[in-house]
């Protein structure tokens, strides 16, 4: 299938490791201009020339902490500068720590709300002008299973991340007749560096080790395993490209049949 992206211009945040490198990396294969951003200089310099290097599209490392009410904004310039537009957003950002509900401060929720929350309101915010210009213009943001599923002890996640599926969908019906289509991802357990450190977590509290916390969530799946990044990917893309132009206000599940109820 020809997901039609050769040549549209993609920012994908929170993408030097995880979910968002993969996809970013997806999105060049298929001839996409990518900008990449990430925290750290070093770590989003590495990922834009890796996937140069691997894809021959043109890549590009932002640097900016997407939690700051400054940087996303910016991010959305930068990109444009270099690439003349904006077509495709994908909104991304690390998640809120672990805990349960008494142990954090207003402090805490605040910043988890800036994170996992206000980034994407942000990002939106500042793009809307360009997307309102492409002919293909698609938002996905990345949620979680926890959504639907609240996980034990991620009260932060599980409650941040539902005002973000309320917003995709809101912005779905609002702007569909703008020709900007929104959608969101909501990942189950995936190989990523945040899951690896949620395990850690687990097995800390539970006088376990990393494997054997990780096995024990792969148990819970149909499939008997976690997700590859590769595997969101794959999704992630489809969604953003123009081959699935009639697709929007949709939460996908891409977790290896976890989340257990029919809606």
């Amino acid at each position: 299938m020809d997901l039609q992206l050769k040549e549209k211009m993609a920012l994908v945040t929170g993408a030097s490791r995880g979910l968002g490198f993969a996809t970013a990396l997806t999105l060049a294969r298929e001839g996409c201009r990518v900008a990449v951003n990430s925290r750290s200089e070093e770590n989003v310099k590495t990922a834009a020339e890796k996937i140069a290097s691997e894809t021959g599209a043109q890549a590009i490392g932002l640097a900016g902490d997407v939690s700051d009410p400054s940087v996303p904004e910016k991010l959305i310039k930068q990109t444009v500068e270099a690439f003349g537009g904006l077509d495709l957003l994908f909104t991304n950002a690390g998640g809120p720590p672990p805990g349960p509900f008494e142990t954090f401060d207003e402090d805490t929720w605040q910043q988890s709300v800036n994170l996992s929350f206000m980034s994407h309101v942000r990002l939106i915010r500042a793009a809307l002008p360009y997307l309102r210009k492409s002919d293909a213009a698609s938002v996905l943001t990345v949620t979680s299973m926890s959504v639907k599923q609240p996980i034990v002890n991620l009260v932060l996640s599980n409650s941040v991340r539902a005002a973000t599926v309320g917003l995709t969908k809101t912005l779905a019906i609002e702007l569909g007749k703008d020709g900007i289509r929104f959608n969101s991802i909501l990942p189950g357990w995936t190989e990523t560096e945040r899951v690896i450190n949620l395990m850690a977590a687990r097995a800390t509290a539970n006088k376990t080790t990393v494997q054997e916390e990780t096995a024990k969530q792969a148990a819970e799946s149909p499939m008997g395993r976690i997700g590859h990044p590769e595997e969101f990917a794959n999704a992630a893309v489809f969604l953003l490209s123009p081959a699935a132009s009639y697709i929007t206000g949709v939460m996908l599940n891409v977790d290896g049949g976890m989340y257990k109820g029919t809606l």
